[in-house]
């Protein structure tokens, strides 16, 4: 069956109603009559199986069949990603939301080649929440993470808001290619033995193209991140976001 994402805010399983472009996909994409079936779900674990029951010129009305929950990964895995160039940014969020990162945190550091004012910024966190939304939709993801906008990483550090924030995290790490780097393995095994429990909220770091600088990681370790290598291989990207992302998951989720 088709997925489709119901905000938190709009969520009344007693009156599921589509609108806006999940509607227009429904409807004008999928062709969808009266009495198909869908799923939808609110990214916040809920989701409803439903029967189309109306569908007018700028909504459909939906009835529930039947609801169930899902529980939430048991690490809470936080991306803070350096903007890459091109648009490598889309491929990260959408592989981050398929591995399970409850939070995505675009970096403009030092090295980003990209520059953007604060409506630029605004702009790009749309249009990777909405990245997001379909690849929740499209894996069956139930839980969708939240997009920040792109701030300076030093911003970054400063916000006690998020969860993304060092200040909520249990273990927070930065993928680095100094020889200090130290292998996830070990820091997992350390923080065991110490705590008697895995992390239970992970911060990940990831740079751009050429790593973050010497005075962004010095930053990084002030605020309690933790060097790791990625192997002798040196990554791009992308594939050291994925690579991080799914390291984490495997031993922690």
């Amino acid at each position: 069956m088709h997925r489709f994402y119901l905000s938190p805010e709009h969520w009344d399983p007693s009156a599921l109603t589509l609108r806006g472009t999940e509607a227009h996909h429904a409807r004008d994409v999928l062709r969808m009559r009266r009495g198909e079936r869908a799923v939808l779900f609110n990214g916040r674990g809920r989701e409803v199986t439903a029967e189309v029951v109306d569908l007018a010129r700028d909504e459909i009305r939906l009835r529930k069949l039947h609801e169930t929950e899902t529980p939430p990964l048991r690490c809470r895995i936080a991306l803070a990603q350096a903007i890459p160039k091109g648009k490598n940014m889309d491929l990260i969020v959408q592989k981050a939301v398929e591995i399970g990162a409850a939070e995505i945190a675009p970096l403009i550091s030092e090295r980003t080649i990209v520059d953007l004012d604060a409506k630029e910024a605004e702009q790009k966190k749309a249009k990777w929440q909405q990245i997001a939304i379909e690849a929740a939709k499209q894996c069956g993801q139930n839980w969708l993470p939240q997009v920040h906008a792109p701030r300076k990483l030093r911003d970054f550090f400063a916000n006690a808001e998020t969860s993304a924030s060092p200040a909520r995290t249990d273990l927070r790490l930065i993928g680095s290619l100094q020889p200090d780097a130290i292998h996830l393995k070990k820091i997992l095994a350390d923080y065991t033995e110490q705590h008697r429990d895995r992390p239970r909220n992970v911060l990940m770091l990831v740079g751009p193209e050429g790593d973050f600088t010497p005075a962004e990681l010095a930053l990084a370790k002030t605020n309690g991140c933790l060097p790791i290598t990625l192997g002798p291989i040196i990554l791009r990207v992308e594939t050291a976001a994925i690579y991080c992302l799914s390291v984490l998951s495997y031993e922690l989720m």
